[in-house]
């Protein structure tokens, strides 16, 4: 008798691999669905939905939209100077400053018993009421426009922390796909800012800046439909006591964290590299379009060159996941850090106007510059998004999460009113760029600083592997319940050696 085939049942994280071997063309095409198909099968097609919905929709998508009529809002509507501009738009992100707090909100006080779909359905009707009230009302007061468009952001805010929450959650079960969900949440965003930036242009056109943010209110409906839809456990009422007392062990579970060398290091250079990262985009964006010897670039021209820059932010996600997501941290951080500083230096071509004595285009220039340097600030982004995942203590994951993408908003702040500070010292402003040469410099050279502050990068060989301490990576098994985990984390502060090394 002949024995049975041996049945071959591939490891853990190689579905794909092993179950997409087609080769050709249509092997190419294929292996994006194969892959979310792994992905779907691993984590469920609810929480692969949600992702593409607020990465892609709400984000990427919102975002594209929302740059473009906000920045012709402010220029053409509310008349406010690029330094002006620079400074509001560092204020959206206020919301994002405190993401801490909509994270502790999402891991330790349950809404009618779920911990996850309450939030997003919050933070689905703050979009869907700013984004309405200001399309329809004329002549906005600025303070009131800016309390519409904090809203806004506060709603994209919640839902980032809610979301971030289930992939951080998701990456500790399956530490094998934490590199591959990285991958979808930044995928989702390149795609969703690709087609928004593409069709920003046009939009604002034809139907305004206002007429935009009434469309902006259609991607935040669709993340109140993420809170109807994506899976989620119930929490009974007992785990839904003593609220105070899960606060407060949770800040202290943080505390405790932030104290080991392996968190608070990386952690400020995260902060640095992004501080000394000047944002003078508002002083761009008028040169592009008020300055007399300048391009003067119509609408639809600015969205085009956003939509390329899109373009190569979504090279740079599928270059880091195809070439560099095994190299080390520090090694991928060097060559991406010091590239940026060089990229920086594009916009001097253009501002310098050596580009015509050449014979080179503007928009060929503006175009070549938004592809190179959105590529590798996503080539630089991705290792320290996938290095936040392993520094989550588990049962706080969506709180430390979000504190730590909180520290990264904090250095974009900072980033912000400094480029807008520099704009004025400078003396930029809707008529006068003279100076705006200098900016560009003076960013380029503080790009490439943080570069000495490698040595606080963690230093992996293996960038899979577990950067925390064992008494703060208590991974869920059986029936534990979260509480339990936080309570064991919380108790490892009677031994302040078990995380200070």
């Amino acid at each position: 008798m002949n024995e049975p085939e041996e049945t071959i049942i591939p490891a853990e994280g190689e579905s794909l691999k092993e179950g997409s071997s087609k080769d050709g063309i249509l092997g190419f095409i294929g292996r994006p669905f194969d892959w979310l198909k792994m992905l779907s099968d691993e984590l469920h097609w609810s929480f692969v939905s949600a992702v593409v919905i607020v990465y892609g929709i709400n984000q990427g998508l919102s975002m594209g939209l929302s740059k473009i009529s906000t920045q012709y809002y402010m220029k053409d509507d509310q008349k406010l100077q690029p330094s002006e501009a620079q400074v509001y738009f560092g204020i959206l992100q206020l919301p994002w400053v405190v993401k801490p707090l909509w994270g502790l909100l999402t891991d330790t006080l349950p809404i009618f018993g779920y911990r996850r779909r309450p939030y997003f359905i919050i933070a689905g009707f703050l979009g869907i009421i700013s984004m309405v009230i200001l399309s329809l009302k004329q002549d906005l007061h600025l303070a009131f426009a800016l309390l519409c468009l904090i809203t806004s952001s506060a709603g994209m805010a919640v839902a980032d922390s809610t979301i971030d929450a289930c992939v951080t959650e998701n990456s500790i079960s399956h530490p094998y796909l934490a590199s591959d969900m990285q991958s979808l949440c930044g995928v989702s965003s390149s795609i969703g800012q690709l087609i928004g930036y593409t069709v920003s242009g046009f939009l604002v056109h034809l139907i305004g800046s206002k007429g935009v943010f009434g469309v902006l209110s259609i991607p935040a409906a669709l993340v109140l439909l993420v809170g109807l839809m994506i899976g989620e456990t119930f929490v009974n009422k007992g785990a839904d006591r003593r609220v105070s007392e899960k606060l407060r062990d949770a800040g202290k579970a943080m505390w405790i964290a932030l104290k080991c060398k392996n968190v608070w290091r990386p952690c400020l250079y995260m902060y640095v590299s992004l501080a000394l990262s000047l944002q003078i985009h508002e002083g761009m964006f008028y040169w592009y379009t008020e300055a007399k010897n300048g391009p003067f670039f119509s609408k639809e021209a600015v969205g085009a060159i956003s939509s390329i820059g899109a373009v190569g932010s979504l090279l740079g996600i599928l270059l880091y996941q195809n070439a560099f997501k095994h190299h080390p941290f520090r090694r991928v951080l060097f060559w991406a850090q010091l590239l940026y500083g060089a990229s920086g230096l594009l916009d001097l071509i253009l501002v310098s106007r050596a580009n015509l004595r050449i014979g080179i285009p503007d928009y060929f220039v503006a175009v070549s510059d938004a592809a190179i340097s959105h590529m590798i600030t996503r080539l630089k982004w991705m290792p320290l998004l996938v290095l936040s995942t392993k520094l989550c203590p588990s049962g706080i994951e969506g709180t430390f999460f979000a504190l730590l993408m909180s520290i990264d908003h904090i250095g974009s702040l900072t980033a912000a009113w400094a480029g807008g500070l520099c704009l004025h010292v400078l003396h930029v402003t809707r008529t006068q760029f003279g100076n705006l040469w200098v900016a560009i410099v003076v960013r380029s050279f503080l790009r490439v600083v943080p570069v000495g502050l490698l040595f606080l990068v963690p230093r992996n060989d293996d960038p899979n592997a577990s950067i925390l301490p064992d008494e703060l990576l208590n991974t869920r098994k059986g029936e534990e319940s979260e509480d339990m985990e936080m309570v064991s984390l919380v108790n490892n502060d009677d031994d302040p050696n078990s995380v200070e090394e």
